[in-house]
């Protein structure tokens, strides 16, 4: 068998050590032809914009308008994000919207892909099937019964009550008594409730929170931060610790933790987290405050991205408890137990399509952040785990080029053991294709 061949080949090269007949091309991995090490600067390839993970099955003709949707709305998202306009420009609904509109596609396809898959196997079993709407803007795509559009309104919709109720009580342009309108908008009378984001995905999209009035705490801030801008009031943030923090932006800092009503006004924006012994935000005051680093728009939609990939992270990787991206780089076998190594390198031990989601808005976060080398080797091993193993090379190859040297040390040896295993799996789908022939 051509995978036993294979597999000898693969054990023999790692207990015997790399040949040159198998070395991948150095000169442009960060090595010269005699095999030293070199450091080469420059600019790791700019992501695709149109979304690598359904292009393969882009020539379907099953895949409707889904496929459109998809790319239609990574095109939005990147244009909307793009560093060609000012950061204070970039909205973070709209963002967030082409985000829900694309991973909303995604599933639909695949909803549609196994209903196909069902009408073809059970071809006397009458399916009714919706007729597909050609969607040539993105503006009118569907999410949870409303356009992007519609959900942008809904925010106008909260501001518009906001203001209402400001009228009602008599209330004036002071800050705090416009924020105390707000909270009670938001967490009395639509009864918005702040939820780990693990126990349902919908907790992390913004059209879904919009709806339910159930999110995580990123999302909540990021409703706050857009009904606030709406009321022309400037909320600003920062990341402390596991927590994403926002406050007005005021020149007198003090005034919001000061304690009225038995709570700061800092930790009625923020919730429980402030007051959590647990939690670095319980540590905080007019002074630390002033030391934290505001996020700018760009960088709250890299830390919603970010929560997305680990939340479809640990629902694609439920059955392996504990297990990181970064596992294979550092093995935990012994030296001598290669057979256990390369199979635990290779179990099919996830959820399919939560990883593809996570490799989804993983493509996402290097669009914005293209020159960080932690998230392009998090990318990497996210293709790795997926078996896309071309890919894999590539994106940990560029990540090699601008890691640290220890870093790239690590990533070296895996990554010719991922050649190996792509010609593993490419010799493997021949032999399922039926027999080859061997001279």
């Amino acid at each position: 068998m051509l995978s036993a061949t294979m597999a000898s080949i693969l054990s023999s090269t790692w207990s015997g050590g790399w040949t040159r007949s198998l070395r991948y091309d150095r000169h442009r991995r960060g090595w010269d032809w005699n095999g030293k090490k070199t450091r080469r600067v420059g600019s790791p390839l700019p992501p695709a914009v149109a979304s690598p993970t359904l292009c393969s099955q882009a020539s379907d003709p099953r895949s409707g308008s889904d496929l459109k949707i998809l790319k239609i709305a990574r095109e939005k998202f990147a244009q909307e994000i793009s560093f060609k306009s000012e950061d204070k420009d970039v909205s973070l609904a709209r963002a967030l919207l082409y985000i829900a509109a694309e991973d909303e596609a995604f599933m639909a396809f695949h909803r549609d892909m196994d209903m196909c898959s069902f009408v073809n196997e059970r071809k006397e079993a009458a399916v009714p099937f919706k007729a597909e709407l050609e969607v040539s803007n993105v503006e009118d795509i569907s999410l949870a019964g409303k356009s992007v559009f519609g959900w942008l309104n809904e925010l106008d919709i909260i501001a518009k009550e906001v203001e209402a109720e400001l009228v009602s009580r008599d209330i004036g342009c002071h800050l705090e008594g416009v924020l105390e309108v707000v909270n009670a908008v938001l967490f009395e009378s639509r009864g918005f409730k702040r939820l780990p984001a693990f126990l349902d995905s919908k907790f992390s999209y913004l059209h879904m929170v919009l709806s339910c009035g159930c999110g995580s705490a990123i999302m909540l801030s990021i409703i706050y931060i857009e009904v606030c801008r709406r009321l022309g009031i400037i909320i600003v943030g920062s990341c402390v610790g596991e927590d994403f923090l926002i406050w007005p932006q005021t020149g007198n800092p003090e005034e919001l933790f000061r304690a009225s009503s038995g709570c700061s006004l800092f930790a009625m924006i923020n919730g429980s987290c402030v007051q959590d012994p647990r939690s670095k935000a319980s540590d905080l005051n007019s002074k630390s405050l002033l030391e934290l680093d505001i996020a700018t728009n760009r960088d709250i939609i890299g830390i919603a991205l970010a929560n997305l990939i680990r939340l479809h992270w640990k629902r694609a990787s439920r059955a392996n408890w504990g297990l990181m991206l970064t596992s294979p780089l550092r093995p935990v076998h012994p030296r001598n137990d290669k057979a256990n190594m390369v199979e635990s390198m290779r179990d099919p031990l996830f959820r399919p399509q939560e990883l593809r989601l996570a490799i989804m808005a993983s493509e996402r976060l290097l669009i914005l952040q293209p020159h960080n080398w932690r998230l392009r080797r998090d990318h990497g091993m996210l293709l790795y785990f997926n078996r896309r193993y071309g890919e894999a090379v590539q994106e940990l190859s560029i990540c090699m080029a601008f890691a640290p040297v220890e870093e790239a040390e690590v990533l070296e040896p895996f990554v010719e053991k991922l050649h190996l295993l792509r010609l593993l799996s490419s010799w493997e789908s021949w032999e399922q294709a039926g027999s080859v022939a061997i001279f």
